[in-house]
């Protein structure tokens, strides 16, 4: 029987450590099972977290195996090999698309029924995997996806507008990666058009502006990698915010890699794109009204991964 309250990170490094910090924080679970190859490592992030436990709410970590998280409600997997300065998320696919293979098998072996949130990269290629292997539903197997590309997004224009980027309503789509794609048709201000809005601050040369902020949104990894190594204080709160919409059953939209199947006219991968997430997990795969170019730019981003996805045989 699942355990709503429980939870379990697979893979300790930085994103994985950050995401226990983030859901630690959150205070979502009152129980949360680390899972590393090196058991002592996670014995290690166990114990530094456990140590902030008397200043937030009760709770209960340890390092464990995988018969310690057959009972989880969400298990989250960012174990992969990292990437590393002028490597593209692509070019990890062969290590990673290994090390998902085994993680599922031990999943399988004790009979998880919980959530799977795939964080490790290729996120889209890895999700799909992991999706193909299980023989889960859809909605149990689904990925962090643009969730942080997304953010950066909304960031970066409520910088640019000086607005609270919470009134931003924008969304990165496709590949959580180089062929992504900004959504700029549907974006707005609190309802206002962003174009209309941008005008209001005297911003008129919206396609050089355009053109400026999405190559930000999508090499802001490879910035902060070449810079410090490693990103994860971002991707943390991205896993973090897609817990609690499921936990709390908040029927958020939110761009999670999912797999499709005939949406957007699109079959056979995982791609990020607009989701109802809830306590159904990925619940609704919602269509936008893309426009012409936009369009297109899917089919391509599809096109990219679909590439691979026949290359590594699924």
């Amino acid at each position: 029987m699942v355990n709503a309250r429980k939870a379990a990170i697979i893979g300790c490094g930085f994103v994985g450590s950050a995401s226990a910090f983030a859901l630690m924080d959150k205070r979502l679970f009152s129980e949360l099972v680390l899972v590393d190859s090196n058991f002592e490592k996670a014995e290690g992030e166990a114990m530094d977290l456990a140590h902030g436990l008397p200043y937030l709410s009760p709770m209960k970590i340890y390092a464990g195996t995988y018969e310690d998280i057959k009972d989880a409600a969400i298990i989250v997997i960012t174990a992969g090999a990292a990437q590393k300065p002028g490597e593209t998320r692509l070019d990890l696919i062969h290590k990673n698309v290994a090390i998902m293979k085994s993680i599922v098998c031990e999943l399988k072996r004790v009979q998880v029924e919980g959530y799977l949130l795939i964080v490790a990269n290729p996120v889209d290629i890895l999700t799909h995997v992991a999706l193909k292997e299980s023989g889960f539903p859809k909605n149990r197997v689904f990925g962090s996806g643009t969730v942080l590309d997304t953010a950066r997004f909304k960031y970066l224009l409520s910088q640019k507008l000086e607005v609270d980027a919470r009134n931003v309503h924008a969304v990165v789509i496709g590949e959580h990666g180089d062929s992504e794609l900004c959504v700029w048709s549907v974006a707005n201000i609190s309802g206002i058009p962003l174009m209309d809005f941008a005008e209001t601050k005297g911003i008129t040369h919206h396609e050089q502006e355009m053109d400026r902020i999405y190559h930000e949104v999508r090499d802001s990894a490879y910035s902060i990698i070449a810079k410090k190594g490693a990103t994860y204080y971002g991707i943390a709160r991205a896993v973090a915010r897609i817990c609690s919409c499921i936990v709390n059953d908040e029927k958020t939209m939110l761009p999670i890699s999912v797999e499709l199947n005939g949406e957007y006219g699109l079959s056979g991968l995982s791609l990020s794109i607009p989701s109802i997430v809830g306590k159904g997990g990925a619940e609704t795969i919602l269509e936008l009204p893309l426009n012409v170019r936009e369009r297109r730019q899917l089919a391509d981003s599809a096109k990219a991964l679909s590439s691979v996805i026949k290359d590594i045989g699924y």
